[in-house]
């Protein structure tokens, strides 16, 4: 599917700072590579170093100007670290995009403690970490003129998941989370939003929802076909979402976790065919209109006496 062009204009988001982890590949980078084009002046992070560079060449071959700052978001000085280096590097810190997060399937009786809290403490824990450290500068940015924080969260936990207690329950503590500082740091003049992204073509999660060589070309024909939409999405799609939400546009949006995917959460099997539906319902329709025209033909009510006229 072709890349369609932004319907925002190129510099919407001039004089704007970024910050966003996990922003050297997949969706983070797409979003680091569509806030920057889009006139903001970002910010990467991540623990793998080689990774930042190698984003930060690709972004500059394009015309955006990325820079990046090596850290883990389990650590709280590590985030207090990547926050005062946008500062920094730019003067201000806008946009706080939590976008690092780590998964992987386990039916739960085979999950280690281990592992659960490892998911817990990328996303929940590091999402924290990452809005506690960055909440003075954001303050800064909120008092003149606004300042955003974007959770990137899952649809993982409307309702429940195969395989991914742990991840369930970590995007679900994002979104509380998402909706208390949007609360709690309105005041401040920072808002809140979170995006929970369906399944997204070309991303690393696809890789480990479906192993093997052609795993992930017969996962992404099946997940198409469970979206109401009849396809997958891309990581443009959730990075044009950021875009708006750092917008204008969003200026009254706060506390509020934007769905893109599809329909695919709420996609539920067909219980009846189609074509079964519609041939019953137009019986049904059948038989209703020609009780009416029955009712009409007998004139009044019960007893049938005469219509009163309005």
């Amino acid at each position: 599917m072709a890349t369609p062009e932004s319907p925002f204009k190129p510099g919407i988001l001039r004089g704007k700072v970024a910050l966003v982890t996990g922003g050297g590949s997949g969706i983070g980078l797409e979003i680091t590579r569509q806030l920057g084009l889009h006139g903001a002046s970002v910010v990467i992070s991540g623990r793998r170093e080689q990774v930042l560079r190698d984003a930060c060449a690709a972004l500059g071959g394009e015309g955006v100007a990325a820079h990046y700052v090596q850290g883990d978001v389990r650590k709280f000085g590590d985030c207090e670290r990547m926050a005062a280096a946008a500062v920094q590097r730019f003067g201000r810190l806008d946009v706080l995009v939590n976008c690092a997060a780590g998964n992987f399937l386990s039916p739960a009786e085979q999950l280690s403690s281990n592992g659960f809290r490892t998911v817990l403490e990328i996303d929940t824990l590091g999402t924290f970490h990452m809005c506690r450290a960055a909440f003075e500068h954001l303050k800064q940015a909120g008092s003149s003129g606004g300042a955003l924080i974007i959770n990137i969260s899952m649809t993982l936990h409307y309702g429940a998941t195969w395989w991914q207690a742990h991840a369930s329950a970590a995007k679900a503590a994002v979104d509380s989370l998402t909706r208390s500082l949007g609360l709690e740091w309105g005041h401040y003049g920072i808002r809140t939003a979170g995006v929970a992204p369906g399944p997204i073509e070309g991303t690393a999660g696809m890789t480990k929802l479906a192993p093997g060589s052609d795993g992930e070309a017969n996962m992404q024909k099946l997940m198409s076909a469970a979206i109401p939409l009849g396809h997958m999405g891309r990581p443009w799609d959730i990075a044009q979402t950021c875009v708006f939400l750092a917008s204008p546009a969003a200026a009254f949006m706060t506390g509020h976790t934007l769905v893109v995917d599809g329909g695919e959460w709420m996609c539920k099997p067909a219980l009846v065919p189609r074509e079964v539906v519609t041939r019953v319902s137009r019986g049904v329709e059948a038989k209703s209109r020609a009780v009416g025209l029955a009712g009409g033909a007998n004139g009044g009510g019960a007893g049938g006496g005469p219509r009163s006229k309005l």
